[in-house]
């Protein structure tokens, strides 16, 4: 732990800087003190880590223990609250660091340290670190409780606490600001493609990929208690959804307008909120049950191998390994335009390196190229920035070699994560996903 070695050296510190004691008459060292670190007592509670600050607030602290040591039995009582008065109120800051100072009898032996209080739970306003391992992980997700991106938190982090966001910003910015520590958003349907939205906002945040999950999709027509299928106007839902059910919608026969919303389930809630009963929302089983809806159709995907696929953002990267198989995502671009394309899938193909996916998104802050030719006149090239997934770990020579090779032939070039691939069985989609 990186507080370890904040805390070497310490008793010579004391020795050197010891500041004046906080009592009227002058103390003197009648037993033998250590500074007993504990590997296990290294906390934070209040978010502050290894800082100058919280360096400056165990040294007070262990200066005050040492002087409350040498007083009289009858001054005990004063000198302790003092102590757990300096504890609490050197700078500000409560100190991370549990340095508990134990006096040594005469054979040596060290008396225990007091039991500590309990720690008061974190919530999420505090800007705290990550959670160690075994710890509730804080996951943000797109939508409302029953969304299609719950259950993908859920499947790539069981036992989290999810937190709903209203847009897919929210959930980047969330994991920024310390607020979640991990994201779960979709980029690509097996039906409706791409969502070209999460693909800009990688390239605008930095955040990093460090898993993905496939979660198959099942789609339901859901209405309030009482609705049916003729008396349906409108279908309401994220516009994903609706193009993944676009031809199911049609065969039923249904004289509705289709209109988008934020997220399948959301569309569920706002039909029970406002009672809407000429509405029908596409939506999984779980939104149904969670906003008392019935369901009308099921299954109405056009597609039962309907899957999409999942990534994981964190604020730090992780360390790519060769002993699974690994994917890594890259987005880079060129000045001279897709005309350099061939050069970087080439890199690839000459080290035997799969690739699992290109996209192609426009270049906003350079959207056009001009070629001037004398003879024919003004040439406009749209200019792209691409993506690239390819089955490689970056710990791998070959990916290493391939990347520096690209490297050369673009003016762009970044790797947005190397992650462990989903090899979970597959299945087609059926029932709650």
């Amino acid at each position: 732990m990186q507080a370890i070695s904040h805390v070497q050296n310490l008793n010579s510190y004391l020795i050197i800087r010891r500041s004046k004691p906080r009592f009227d008459k002058p103390v003197r060292l009648a037993v033998p003190v250590r500074c007993v670190y504990h590997s296990d007592s290294v906390q934070f509670p209040n978010g502050v880590g290894s800082s100058r600050v919280d360096w400056q607030s165990s040294c007070a602290i262990l200066s005050s223990k040492v002087f409350s040591q040498d007083q009289d039995s009858g001054d005990k009582s004063n000198t302790s609250s003092a102590s757990d008065h300096l504890a609490a109120a050197v700078n500000g800051h409560k100190t991370s660091l549990d340095l508990n100072l134990v006096p040594l009898d005469k054979k040596n032996k060290p008396q225990p340290p007091a039991k500590q209080p309990p720690q008061k739970p974190l919530t999420i306003t505090d800007l705290s670190p990550a959670p160690m391992h075994g710890s509730q992980l804080r996951v943000a997700y797109q939508g409302v409780p029953g969304a299609y991106s719950e259950a993908a938190a859920g499947k790539a982090y069981p036992n989290c606490e999810a937190i709903p966001c209203d847009q897919f910003e929210v959930a980047f910015q969330a994991v920024e600001l310390w607020i979640a520590d991990r994201a779960v958003l979709p980029v690509e349907n097996s039906l409706g493609g791409s969502i070209h939205r999460n693909y800009d906002l990688l390239l605008r945040h930095r955040l990093h990929i460090v898993g993905e999950v496939q979660l198959p999709v099942h789609h339901c027509l859901l209405a309030l208690p009482g609705v049916r299928k003729e008396y349906l106007t409108r279908v309401i839902s994220h516009p994903q959804a609706l193009s993944q059910c676009e031809n199911t919608v049609t065969k039923l026969g249904l004289n509705v307008t289709r209109e988008a919303v934020d997220d399948t389930a959301g569309a569920a809630e706002y039909i029970a909120t406002n009672n809407l009963r000429d509405t029908a929302a596409i939506a999984s089983a779980r939104a149904a049950e969670l906003y008392g809806l019935n369901v009308l159709a099921d299954g109405i995907q056009d597609d039962s191998s309907n899957v999409t696929r999942f990534v994981m953002l964190a604020r730090d990267p992780i360390i790519p390994r060769t002993d699974r198989p690994f994917k890594t995502s890259i987005v880079f671009a060129h000045e001279e335009g897709t005309s350099v394309l061939f050069k970087v899938l080439s890199a690839f193909a000459f080290r035997n390196i799969s690739l699992t996916k290109i996209e192609s998104r426009p270049h906003r802050n350079r959207p056009i190229r001009l070629v001037d030719d004398a003879n024919v006149g003004t040439a406009k090239h749209f200019e792209y920035m691409f993506y690239v997934d390819f089955e490689a770990s970056m710990a791998e020579v070959r990916a290493q070699n391939a990347l520096a090779e690209v490297q050369e032939f673009t003016s762009f070039l970044r790797v947005l994560g190397s992650y462990p691939m989903d090899m979970t069985p597959w299945c087609p989609s059926s029932g709650n996903p």
